[in-house]
């Protein structure tokens, strides 16, 4: 089973070699620190950031310098910052190539909630709506159940949602899994985690095709 780094860690081996990529609140800000060194990608903020680096250090951290969720970050070599209209520009304009968002539920058919549960005081969407719409690649971060050990992977969601049908690939802490027409398509196993382990955690339907390999978690 991984952690939160864990989840971090698989996802950054699906970033690509000249990737724009823009990171979503919680997990997906940590796959930033483990892009390979020889992978060259340029890491976008919406609230006006292109080129973001890992985490600082503990007493390195610069206060002006921050991300959309408020969290203090570095910056490489050549970045750039601009104001939310060129930020949203470059998301509307699909010049994203990935997006990664944390999700409190996915559905069968890769519709996504992420933004709101109804009594709660939430502090806005952000940018999810038009990540979302815009993104032709969107991986969801997140724990397979919620703190009840209920599953979040389900047949239908039941918060309002962010997007519709757009979620391609789920990486959590017990697998990863493909979108498909016929459902959630399971392609690994976490460390120490069972088929039987995912099948009970997964509400909605899961499809496995013959065996299915161990993560490599570098």
């Amino acid at each position: 089973m991984l952690d939160k780094n864990g989840i971090a860690k698989r996802i950054a081996q699906e970033v690509q070699n000249g990737f724009y990529v823009n990171l979503g609140i919680g997990i997906p800000t940590l796959v930033a620190n483990y892009v390979r060194d020889d992978t060259s990608v340029e890491f976008q903020s919406e609230n006006g950031v292109l080129g973001m680096g890992p985490f600082p250090f503990e007493g390195e951290e610069d206060a002006d310098i921050i991300n959309a969720g408020k969290q203090t970050i570095t910056t490489l070599p050549g970045a750039s910052f601009f104001d939310s209209v060129l930020s949203f520009g470059m998301i509307r304009g699909k010049h994203v190539d990935l997006t990664i968002l944390g999700a409190m539920e996915v559905a069968q058919n890769g519709d996504i909630a992420n933004w709101k549960i109804p009594g709660k005081m939430v502090k806005g969407m952000g940018g999810a709506m038009d990540l979302v719409a815009s993104a032709e690649q969107i991986i969801v971060a997140m724990m397979h159940t919620n703190r009840a050990g209920e599953s979040k992977l389900l047949k239908k969601c039941s918060l309002p949602l962010t997007g519709v049908g757009c979620v391609k690939k789920i990486v959590t802490n017990l697998a990863v899994l493909e979108i498909t027409p016929d459902g959630f398509l399971l392609l690994e196993r976490a460390p120490g985690v069972t088929v039987e382990d995912i099948r009970g955690a997964t509400e909605g339907k899961l499809i496995i095709k013959g065996a299915v390999p161990e993560m490599k978690i570098e």
